[in-house]
């Protein structure tokens, strides 16, 4: 079932959506990659998507205001963030898992990827 779920990833950093995409299709997930919020949003895949991963510190359009947008549309993709900078660790959204700081263990994102898309189920 898993390689029918959906992971898009949000990133400005070239060489951390390789390494996700790449981790992502290993652990049997079909992935979307964007280089930034406004081309996820501009995008047909937006009902596609089971799971979002994003950056939360990106030019134009940060993870926040995003998440805010699809909120506003109607939207509500779980979430997980990753960022680079300490201070967004802490930052508590709803409908958003978890905000993992850079670099994180693999396993801990697909622990959160798997809560998330058990939640949605559940919902």
């Amino acid at each position: 079932m898993q390689n029918t779920v959906v992971i898009a990833v949000v990133d400005d950093d070239k060489a951390i959506r390789s390494a996700l995409e790449s981790l992502l299709r290993a652990s049997g997930y079909r992935v979307q990659t964007y280089c930034a919020a406004r081309a996820f949003l501009d995008s047909t895949d937006l009902d596609q998507v089971d799971c979002l991963i994003s950056d939360i510190q990106m030019p134009g359009m940060s993870g926040l205001e995003l998440h805010e947008a699809l909120r506003t549309r109607g939207l509500r993709i779980p979430m997980i963030f990753v960022t680079a900078h300490p201070d967004d660790v802490n930052t508590r959204v709803p409908g958003v898992e978890a905000c993992l700081p850079k670099p994180f263990q693999a396993d801990d994102l697909l622990k959160h990827i798997d809560i998330a898309l058990n939640r949605t189920k559940s919902v």
